[in-house]
């Protein structure tokens, strides 16, 4: 039997057969999906997009932008929003294909940077991925070590080897929900992100007995008083476009399994920009009302909790935490390196081992944290300033990307893609697309050259909007150069 392609619909849907189940590109988990596997509505979408909105970073985020970026509350979460509404733009466009065809991210790669190519910007967004991974699975490692403590005295004097169990228990209840599949992912977000909302409203209303908003509100930037407000917002702008910058790429892993693009789209403009204002401007809140709560400033939302003097409300609260964790890191870190591995040997590397090799890269890149809980070496490193300090320097890598995904898919293919080729070495799709790789190393060197060369330090500044529109110019100037070409040579 020869594979061939179904249309049903505004639907594409892959019959495999015997030519395509012995190709080196293809194997079960990266082929396109069913027509009955595309069951996620808009309200699937959007409590995806709670459940992973609704985590530890989101909640620190107004800090970062006023300690770091000298904005004022306001401006702050003025730029949160603004930046999630500017991210539904290639959030929704590179939703497309995966709608439309049910092709995985790494597989749509293979049309802009050819079959092999497309492992290098897997591998820049699958490791990215594995970074936060590890960050999160901390985090709720510590949720479970305080959950722990606040049940039992022995457990609490573990201090960080505590922490270090902690994170091996969450690290494996990650393995188990992305292990069971793309319904067990649903499943969980679609029963935690109305929970989560309703914990997030319960503490804004708990918070505001303790603190006045307006005084929140009113608290000035920390930027010098002769010192413009564009610059510092530009910046900040960038670090949150920087955010989720990564799931701008990877979207088509979930949006594969929307019911419709009706769906895709509704369901992302519900659930990301108000969920990702609230939840900060909750952090912001909190962070105020720690030093009435507790005696001092805590901008961490775990270690806020595990300060206040009751068991009871401590355990619940930890158990929430871990929820909103787990179906934050679960989607936004685990699914996309998972597919991004795979890519690399798809006979070799099955979902399952995707998997484990994403825990297991996690791990690795976290040694260093869990040696340091353990007593083992000691570091002036910490998570906060580790996530903190790279949200410029990675949406830099990823911006050429989304413009180039972009512009591949609407200018060039035109919105259609050869499903047989796309998973067949030496066919219409070349090993590298020389356009995809040279539209992408060009922003990448420009930004290398910033750090050297003074007159260019704007172009890291702002470094995923000057990679992304790089990237998709240089890419549609090449790609129609190609086209042109063909076209001739055709034609003589």
């Amino acid at each position: 039997m020869t594979s061939e392609v179904i249309k049903k619909g505004d639907f594409y849907e892959l019959e495999v057969g015997k030519d395509l189940q012995q190709s080196t590109a293809y194997n079960d988990d990266l082929s396109p999906t069913k027509i009955k596997q595309r069951t996620w509505n808009k309200f699937n979408i959007a409590a995806l997009w709670v459940g992973m909105a609704i985590c530890v970073p989101t909640y620190t985020l107004g800090g970062v932008l006023t300690a770091y970026f000298g904005l004022s509350v306001t401006e702050a979460l003025f730029t949160i929003l603004i930046a999630n509404i500017i991210l539904l733009v290639p959030l929704t466009l590179n939703a497309y294909p995966g709608t439309k065809f049910g092709v995985p991210f790494p597989v749509l790669l293979r049309s802009s940077f050819g079959i092999v190519g497309s492992n290098i910007p897997c591998l820049i967004r699958g490791l990215v991925a594995c970074g936060w991974f590890g960050i999160q699975t901390m985090f709720g490692g510590l949720a479970i070590h305080l959950l722990l403590s606040a049940m039992s005295s022995s457990w609490a004097s573990l201090g960080g080897v505590g922490e270090v169990i902690g994170f091996f228990i969450f690290w494996g209840l990650n393995m188990f929900v992305v292990i069971r599949g793309s319904e067990s992912i649903k499943w969980l977000e679609t029963f935690s992100a109305p929970l989560l909302l309703i914990v997030g409203l319960g503490l804004m209303f708990w918070a505001s007995g303790k603190i006045s908003f307006m005084e929140v509100i009113s608290v000035p930037a920390n930027r010098p008083a002769d010192a413009g407000f564009m610059g510092y917002f530009l910046s900040g702008l960038t670090a949150m476009v920087g955010f989720w910058a990564t799931l701008s790429l990877n979207i088509p892993d979930f949006s594969r399994y929307a019911k419709s693009q009706k769906d895709q789209v509704i369901g992302q403009i519900i659930g990301l920009p108000l969920t990702m204002f609230f939840f900060a401007a909750l952090g912001v809140v909190l962070t105020a009302a720690s030093a009435t709560l507790v005696g001092e400033t805590v901008s961490d939302p775990i270690s806020l909790i595990g300060k206040i003097d009751s068991p009871f409300w401590v355990a619940i609260a930890m158990v929430l935490i871990i929820i909103a964790t787990l179906s934050t890191n679960t989607a936004a870190n685990v699914v996309s390196p998972t597919n991004d591995f795979q890519n690399i040997m798809p006979k070799y590397i099955n979902h399952t081992r995707g998997v484990l090799l994403t825990g297991l890269v996690g791990i690795l890149l976290m040694s260093w944290e869990l040696l340091k809980k353990l007593g083992w070496i000691t570091s002036d490193v910490s998570v906060e300033s580790m996530y903190s300090n790279w949200l410029l320097g990675y949406s830099s890598l990823l911006g050429p990307i989304a413009g180039i995904m972009i512009v591949d898919y609407f200018l060039i293919k035109r919105q259609h893609l050869d499903l047989i080729a796309l998973y067949t070495p030496n066919s219409l799709y070349p090993a590298f697309n020389k356009a995809g790789l040279i539209a992408f190393g060009a922003p990448v060197l420009i930004t290398l050259l910033s750090f050297k060369i003074t007159a260019l330090s704007w172009f890291y500044s702002y470094g995923w909007f000057t990679g992304a529109f790089a990237g998709a110019i240089i890419y549609y100037l090449l790609a129609k150069s190609v086209m042109v070409t063909d076209q001739k040579m055709e034609m003589a």
